[in-house]
């Protein structure tokens, strides 16, 4: 079954590209070229996932993903002309899921389109079952997680990397392991990106991110997820 995506580009001939792309994937798309209508739209048409150009009119992509990711957990993919490093690491900061750096091909987007529907509860197995690791909750069905009561909101790629973690409890993890396993196809992604999500992830389920309960740093090697006492120093 196919998602709703919005592709927010000012590029006409790119966005009616990546809507035919889109659209044979079995998706249902709306287009619009500047950051307003990006906004007005998603709140109104409330997509599976939003395709977010970062150079657009009236309202600047960063500033649409910030805003959208404090109202809601809808999926993001970026299009950046940018190749910064510090640029590409703010937009994850925000908020964003994924990023792709211009000029891509259609096909290598809408590969990533599919997985992070499939990461964020749209496309999933019904074999996979609920994940507990003390009072951490991790439900991959339902793209869910607790700790404790408390239900916690993650993006797509802060919950894939939970998900590896919590798998497979006391295991560590490369980071090399975590992009393999959370981000599948996507080669890009640096191990920098992994540090950034994870000190995002931190941020929302311990209760003390620089002495983090779950999520801990293994020096040399790389993340492991535990029910035991907080790390003495985190990384």
């Amino acid at each position: 079954m196919g998602a709703r995506v919005l592709v927010a580009e000012d590029d006409r001939k790119q966005a009616e590209l990546l809507r035919v792309y889109l659209e044979r994937e079995g998706h249902s798309v709306l287009v619009v070229g500047d950051g307003r209508a990006a906004l007005d739209r998603s709140r109104a048409y409330r997509p599976d996932l939003v395709v977010l150009d970062v150079m657009m009119p009236l309202v600047d992509g960063l500033d649409v993903c910030r805003i959208l990711r404090a109202e809601s957990d809808v999926a993001i993919l970026l299009l950046t002309a940018r190749s910064a490093e510090d640029d590409l690491l703010l937009g994850l900061d925000i908020g964003a899921d994924d990023y792709m750096t211009k000029p891509f091909s259609p096909r290598e987007l809408t590969a990533r389109v599919r997985a992070l529907l499939r990461r964020s509860g749209r496309i999933t197995s019904p074999e996979e079952e609920v994940l507990t690791v003390g009072e951490l909750i991790v439900d991959p069905g339902r793209f869910e997680v607790r700790v404790g009561d408390r239900p916690i909101g993650l993006t797509a790629k802060e919950f894939g990397i939970l998900q590896v973690l919590a798998a497979e409890p006391g295991r560590v993890f490369t980071r090399a392991q975590i992009i393999d396993r959370a981000f599948g196809f996507d080669h890009y992604v640096e191990e920098r990106t992994v540090d950034a999500h994870v000190m995002n992830l931190r941020r929302k389920i311990e209760d003390d991110p620089a002495a983090p309960r779950y999520v801990q740093t293994v020096y040399g090697r790389g993340y492991r997820i535990s029910p035991g006492s907080p790390d003495p120093v985190a990384a």
